[in-house]
């Protein structure tokens, strides 16, 4: 095996190359894995665009599809040759984060963002890959703490059907979970990209019976009725708010979800929510929100709002997989797009200006 590998990484906002890296070494509690299929994430065109800081000559990328390479001598359970995933988030489970069950957290720290000249918290340090350490969009990944985040592939299932597991599918889900999602509610979904898509059948698996996909392409709207909507609404063609609280009777949704990250979004999701409903944000935000006070009933409206960062380690990743095996939910129909590693700045030029009817680009390396 060369010691040399091609990997995608930041070198400074509008710009991610190709270049050629070493290939990690392996300590006794990683694996290596060789990358079979990776994807591009609404997040790395944060990074893309200098909305989200990395640092430079960072691989990018957190969604790995691949087979065990090389096995650090502390890893059981696992051998070399084997097809697994592992999570975006990739905690070390040792944290005082994951032992308060927030495992997504795990080692959040201080830094200086370099966003506003003062320190910031940035409280995504379980998100590893393609954040703080080497990440996917590359020929080979360095797992970190591999026992506790690789989750074998249950066979007949293809790269592109487990490929959302790690982190499309288990952020939308994460989504609907947080949604306090009862059977029989009512949801609201604002944005229908492959989060918003994931949180639609994740909402349907909760219980859902009255799931509204809003969306302003119509496209993406066919997709959702697919994945359980039964109501769909283009913001282009009427008063979304309006139709919503029609089709409630005033009463307001149980329940809205926020999956893309803007104002509007995150506004009207709080506008068409009953007193007492959940407002589940799973957008990545780059500028600061504001509560209208109205549809706030001024912090009298017994609301929650609930953040998240998707859920990482094996065990989320194995009922993730348990559900693509089940066939109760086909997140293969995303992948719209094949891209090989070598022309990956197209990838993201396709992927970053959503052209073509693109929703995830399955990257190759080999």
């Amino acid at each position: 095996m060369s010691s040399m590998m091609k990997a995608a990484i930041f070198i400074q906002p509008g710009r991610i190359e190709l270049a050629d890296k070493p290939i990690p070494d392996v300590g006794p509690n990683d694996a290596l894995l060789r990358i079979t299929t990776t994807t591009i994430c609404g997040t790395d065109v944060h990074i893309l665009k200098g909305e989200y800081p990395v640092a430079k000559g960072l691989t990018i990328g957190h969604e790995p599809v691949g087979i065990i390479e090389k096995l650090g001598s502390a890893v059981r359970g696992y051998t070399e040759g084997q097809r697994v995933i592992a999570g975006a988030i990739c905690p070390t489970f040792t944290s005082y984060a994951s032992q308060d069950g927030y495992p997504s957290q795990d080692g959040s720290y201080l830094i200086h963002t370099g966003q506003c000249g003062c320190h910031g918290y940035k409280a995504t340090a379980g998100w590893r890959f393609g954040n703080l350490i080497d990440g996917t969009q590359a020929e080979y990944v360095l797992v970190p703490d591999a026992q506790a985040n690789l989750a074998p592939v249950p066979d007949g299932l293809s790269d592109e059907q487990v490929l959302m597991c790690p982190d499309i599918m288990s952020t939308g889900f994460k989504g609907a979970e947080n949604a306090n999602i009862r059977i029989g509610d009512t949801v609201a979904i604002f944005a229908q990209g492959p989060i918003g898509l994931c949180a639609t059948a994740g909402a349907r698996l909760m219980g859902a019976t009255t799931i509204i996909a809003v969306d302003g392409n119509d496209h993406r709207l066919e997709i959702a009725k697919a994945m359980g909507a039964d109501v769909s609404l283009n913001f282009q063609n009427c008063d979304v708010i309006d139709e919503i609280m029609k089709l409630t009777g005033g009463r307001g949704v149980d329940a809205s979800i926020e999956a893309l990250g803007t104002q509007g979004t995150f506004e009207s999701a709080l506008r068409v929510l009953k007193p007492g409903g959940t407002l589940s944000s799973l957008g990545v935000y780059s500028s600061d929100l504001k509560i209208p006070l109205a549809a706030f009933a001024a912090g009298l409206g017994d609301h929650q709002i609930n953040t998240a960062l998707c859920p990482g380690g094996k065990e989320r990743m194995r009922r993730l997989l348990n559900v693509v095996q089940s066939g109760r939910v086909d997140l293969g129909v995303l992948v719209t797009h094949h891209f090989k590693l070598d022309d990956i700045v197209a990838a993201y030029e396709l992927f970053a200006n959503q052209r073509d009817g693109v929703l995830k680009i399955a990257i190759k390396p080999h």
